[in-house]
């Protein structure tokens, strides 16, 4: 027997319950593991508290990332005892996640663990983190350096945003962090880097086609207005990498950031990622990232409260990283 957060909707309505299963409840996949970490990103909060239409299947046990140990494995590349990471293919929406103690899952889907990471650090690290990785690869690849200007990260405070700053910080870019939460300003400039602060108020309402050139690049988790006026502040051959919906889905903007300044807008997939980039990102990671930030990035928590944390995550009051104790 395990435990897992397990959402369920039928007759009975719609609802996430701390439940007792059976090993034999598992889907039926090639590697077995005992989950060690997973974390609440803002999409298995969507998903918790029912707020929008992330569950594809039901019942489903969410958590789209986590870390663990395999205890039987049915595919070449994973034996006992291994630890390995699983983002993304859809795992929490479609396929059993990994807020539960256990987990079944495609041996494809696997990376493992990066030197000089932990299995807590990778789950410090998670969705957000690797989301925020294949960003600061996507502005890389358009040949974003730090001399070509600052870069501003949307939804700073999030974990996504929190990552980015971070990250381009210790690259050596300049970082613009826009939040919306003032008693983040020291946190965000003095534990992650951050050069100056924007309040989010700024790009959150409807704006013009185009602004003052102000950023040479900009990484962004919020989509909607605030995409817009980020793209329509970005500087000329800038690039604007968009990963997230946090404001909402809709982009309300025009062609006159593209044809008339020759900004690019890169879409960044974490789900369906393929594994050579993936591997890729968590390698860079590794380099990175060191036990001392990440702690000061992290709250962890038990798997028994992950459905309050999934409450708190969507009423703002979380800073940083929730990370999910599974043992």
């Amino acid at each position: 027997m395990f435990k897992a957060l397990v959402i369920e909707n039928d007759e009975q309505g719609y609802r996430t319950e701390l439940k007792e299963l059976s090993e034999t409840q598992l889907p039926h996949q090639d590697v077995t593991l005992d989950v060690h970490y997973s974390t609440l990103n803002y999409k298995d909060a969507l998903a918790i508290c029912n707020k929008g239409p992330i569950v594809r299947e039901f019942p489903m046990v969410p958590g789209i990332d986590f870390v663990g140990r395999v205890v039987a494995s049915q595919h070449s590349d994973w034996k006992q005892d291994d630890t390995t990471i699983l983002t993304g293919w859809g795992v929490g929406e479609k396929h059993w996640g990994g807020l539960a103690q256990k987990a079944c899952v495609a041996g494809d889907w696997l990376v493992p663990v990066p030197d000089g990471l932990s299995p807590l650090n990778t789950m410090a690290i998670g969705t957000a983190g690797f989301t925020a990785m294949l960003c600061v690869l996507a502005l890389e690849k358009q040949g974003v350096t730090p001399d070509r200007g600052p870069v501003l990260v949307t939804g700073a405070s999030g974990g996504v945003g929190s990552f980015s700053v971070s990250l381009l910080a210790k690259l050596g870019y300049e970082v613009i962090a826009s939040s919306g939460r003032a008693s983040d300003e020291n946190w965000l400039i003095n534990t992650l880097g951050a050069k100056r602060i924007m309040d989010r108020a700024e790009l959150s309402q409807p704006g013009k086609p185009l602004g003052k050139e102000r950023w040479a690049a900009a990484i962004d988790s919020v989509g909607s207005h605030t995409l817009s006026n980020v793209l329509a502040g970005t500087q000329r051959d800038g690039v604007v990498a968009a990963c997230g919906m946090a404001q909402g889905l809709d982009l309300p903007t025009s062609v006159a950031p593209f044809i008339l300044r020759g900004v690019t807008l890169a879409g960044v997939d974490s789900v369906m990622c393929p594994k050579p980039l993936r591997q890729k990102a968590w390698q860079r990671l590794g380099q990175l990232m060191n036990d001392a930030q990440l702690s000061q990035m992290i709250t962890v928590i038990p798997l028994s409260e992950a459905s309050q944390g999934a409450r708190d995550l969507l009423e703002g009051k979380v800073r940083g990283r929730l990370v999910v104790d599974c043992r």
